[in-house]
């Protein structure tokens, strides 16, 4: 019991000492703090107690641990719209730093501006408040939806993939059910059983190169053909021994082992082999340009078609006209007049001889931003020297027919004068190509010319300003709606093509009528008014073609306008074309 108490006392009494150990620090402390506050009274300034810098949060290193919960983060809130959009919509085109910019957006408004952007880049009409490659692009991938589905969406498939990237072929060479396939020599030659493939084609790819061949095999059959670059996968008999040799084979110079020589393709030795093992590098080389996003710009052209760069000298104008003439249903001719009024051009003089000379160059392409024409020339402007102030005053015409298929396409056109390289044009524009359908009623444009005259048989449908069998030449105005000029002395022309009419059965004739039309627009009277039928030009043809002139010394200088207008009277359908233009 003593001990127990003794213990006791002993915790009792360290328990005081502690008590009275702190409580003199505690005194010493505000000792020390009052005698600080008198001091700084005393210098006229408080100090407070010492501030230790913290380090930003924002600013420190993540951990790993941290990285994973942010990309975890970042993958829960790409789960909608803007996931869909980044893995399905425009996981074709979309290049590889895109995708890590997006990643790396931090809310919904950034991501909405990228998008914006994003399509905005490759609008080929930065300026249209229609996105038209945006537009195609979707259409692009409800159509491989639609025609190339195989137990996954179109989309994801091969076929589907260069769809969209690089829009319809300019033609497919189709074997939906494979069956007997002769080799051509440069596969080796000799006949075999296929599984179904197709081969696209594509006249040229930008950034890829002309005559551009993709091939696809099923060779599940299951409708997933997917694309190679080994052709001998099209062989069904490959692997079959004794079936489907090549050319070598059947002459014993070659086995199918030899066939598995380590090559990119399987396709054996034969008369052209050597030749197609020099070509493995080229066909590596555009499959993987292939498989990359399609380039955002234009790269064909120079940069001041590409990038419309400042000009450093004075502009160099002209006009361009564009017309449509019908050849197929699926090839309209578009030509293309420029005018360059010969004041503008730079002449160097030699001999007696002033010439000017100006580079052309052109560029058609797709909504979709996909080259379709592409052109380049050199024209010369040649005049004594003596006379060069009197042809100052004229203009020198250029010519260019493009056959384009139905469509919206977007025209880019430089001119450079050569004799002054700072002096350059540009002009460009969207265009509609129409679509000549079997079962209507259409025409072409309606030109007015300035020269109209057959050509000799050698030369129909050959050479600058010729369709068919008529040289005609366009007069070109400064706008797509300004009206066109002539002079008193000349003559207007006028040149129609009318398609589709319809034949009778019995007669075997159409039976159409025509109606042509000059207005003055100052006045509103009818200055010329005449009826001809389309059975008086071509009796026996669905197509006709109109061509009139007239002179203009009777008229008097003002606005007038051309009307002509067709009836079918088989089926009752009408169509009309209206031209402007001004006498001076």
């Amino acid at each position: 019991m003593p001990a127990v108490w003794g213990r006791a006392m002993a915790l009792a009494l360290g328990m005081v000492l502690a008590a009275a150990t702190a409580w003199a620090q505690t005194q010493a402390s505000a000792g020390g703090d009052t005698q600080a506050k008198k001091t700084a009274q005393s210098d006229g300034v408080e100090k407070g107690p010492p501030t230790v810098e913290q380090p930003d949060p924002l600013k420190r290193k993540l951990s790993d641990s941290e990285k994973m919960k942010q990309q975890k983060l970042l993958r829960q809130e790409l789960k909608g719209e803007y996931k869909k959009w980044l893995d399905e919509d425009v996981v074709w085109i979309i290049t590889d730093e895109e995708v890590k910019s997006f990643k790396s957006l931090s809310n919904d408004e950034e991501r909405d501006n990228f998008i914006e952007q994003f399509w905005l880049r490759r609008n080929p009409s930065p300026d249209s408040p229609e996105n038209e490659y945006r537009e195609e692009h979707y259409q692009r991938i409800a159509y491989a939806n639609e025609h190339f589905a195989a137990g996954k969406a179109g989309w994801r498939t091969d076929r589907g993939r260069i769809y969209i990237e690089y829009g319809k072929p300019d033609s497919i060479d189709s074997h939906p059910s494979g069956g007997r396939y002769d080799r051509p020599m440069e596969e080796g030659g000799g006949t075999t059983a296929a599984y179904p493939f197709e081969i696209w084609h594509y006249r040229y790819l930008e950034g890829i190169g002309d005559n551009i061949d993709i091939e696809f095999v099923d060779s599940c059959q299951c409708n997933d053909y997917h694309m190679t670059i080994d052709r001998s996968e099209k062989d069904a008999l490959k692997y079959v021994p004794g079936a489907g040799e090549t050319l070598y084979e059947e002459m014993g110079k070659s086995t199918k082992a030899d066939r598995m020589n380590g090559g990119l393709e399987q396709l054996g030795n034969g008369p052209m082999a050597t030749q197609e093992l020099a070509k493995q590098f080229d066909r590596l080389d555009r499959y993987s340009k292939l498989m990359a996003p399609p380039v955002m710009k234009f790269k064909d052209l120079d940069a001041f078609i590409t990038e419309h760069k400042l000009l450093t000298g004075p502009p160099f104008p002209f006009d361009v006209r564009t017309d449509f003439v019908k050849v197929t249903n699926d090839t309209v001719m578009v030509p293309l007049t420029m005018e360059i009024r010969n004041r503008d051009i730079t002449y160097t003089s030699k001999e007696g001889a002033s010439i000017g000379t100006v580079n052309i160059e052109g560029r058609v392409t797709s909504i979709s931003g996909r080259i379709a024409q592409t052109f380049e020339d050199t024209v010369q402007v040649a005049t004594p020297t003596d006379l060069l102030q009197d042809t100052k005053n004229n203009a020198s015409v250029y010519w260019k027919a493009l056959p384009l298929r139905p469509g919206r396409y977007k025209v880019d056109i430089a001119i450079k004068d050569v004799n002054n390289t700072d002096h350059i044009g540009f002009w460009e524009r969207g265009i509609e190509v129409p679509k000549y359908d079997d079962d209507r009623l259409s025409a072409s444009s309606l030109i007015l010319a300035d020269k109209m005259e057959r050509v000799p048989s050698k030369q129909i449908g050959a050479g600058n300003f010729v369709i068919g069998n008529t040289y005609i030449r366009p007069r070109v105005s400064a706008s797509s709606i300004a009206p066109v000029s002539f002079t008193r002395q000349q003559s207007v022309n006028f040149w129609m093509q009318v398609y589709n009419l319809s034949v009778d059965e019995k007669t075997h004739q159409n039976n159409g009528t025509i109606e042509y039309t000059i207005v003055s627009l100052e006045s509103g009277k009818d200055v010329l008014h005449l009826t001809e039928t389309t059975a008086k030009i071509s009796p026996n043809s669905d197509q006709v073609t109109l061509e009139k002139s007239m002179p203009l010394a009777s008229l008097k200088p003002g606005k007038y306008q051309v009307r002509i207008k067709v009836s079918d009277v088989n089926t009752k359908q009408e169509i009309a074309q209206k031209a402007d233009f001004v006498v001076e």
